[in-house]
């Protein structure tokens, strides 16, 4: 490991600021700060919270937030869709850079699942832009919204050439229809009530 880090000044910077974050000689450090600070999990209580569902272990054990850590330990912990398992090589309680964190464990992990076989369907990458008209096509059809019919509508929620309203065919008119309706049964009515009035009062 000293050639290593004499060879590259990258690594030996790297090196000295993992034992910069180490703890004072003769204290401990908590599986929940290690692995928050080694970069294996994003925040401190989240470490905290793995340990207590049973999400970490340390040589084969459920630990609790409190275990204290010691070099030669192994840890496995279930984060998000695949599991890491290192060897701790250098006790740290501050969290550190990337570059930093490697030289902390020795990783024994599985290598990562790919990336099909864990990302959602209709996800896009980044820097793609704005989907096209042919790409939301596709994302509708894969979320089972529907696509487009024979006869130039859309396949909704209400069936062919609908689109989820039950008055959407004849909607526009017999909604017209209704309020002109109505509107003619308000004139009715105000205009049998003038009428009453007047023979009332006649």
């Amino acid at each position: 490991m000293a050639s290593e880090s004499a060879e590259d000044p990258k690594v030996a910077a790297a090196v000295a600021a993992a034992e910069a974050a180490g703890p004072p000689s003769g204290e401990s450090v908590r599986i929940d700060s290690w692995i928050w600070s080694v970069r294996l999990v994003k925040t401190r209580s989240l470490g905290a919270a793995a340990c207590k569902g049973g999400h970490v272990r340390v040589n084969g054990e459920r630990v609790k937030p409190s275990h204290s850590l010691r070099v030669g330990d192994e840890v496995r912990l279930r984060a998000e869709t695949r599991e890491r398992i290192v060897v701790v090589k250098r006790l740290i309680r501050k969290r550190v850079g990337a570059p930093v964190a490697v030289q902390c464990y020795i990783d024994n992990s599985p290598p990562p699942p790919p990336r099909e076989a864990v990302a959602p369907a209709g996800i896009r990458d980044r820097g793609t832009g704005r989907p096209t008209k042919r790409d939301r096509r596709e994302l509708e059809r894969l979320r089972g919204l529907g696509g487009p019919t024979p006869f130039g509508g859309h396949t909704g929620p209400g069936g062919p050439g609908s689109s989820g309203d039950p008055d959407a065919a004849s909607g526009g008119t017999d909604r017209r229809r209704g309020g002109s309706a109505g509107r003619e049964t308000a004139g009715g009515r105000k205009a049998r009530g003038k009428g009453a009035g007047g023979a009332g009062r006649s």
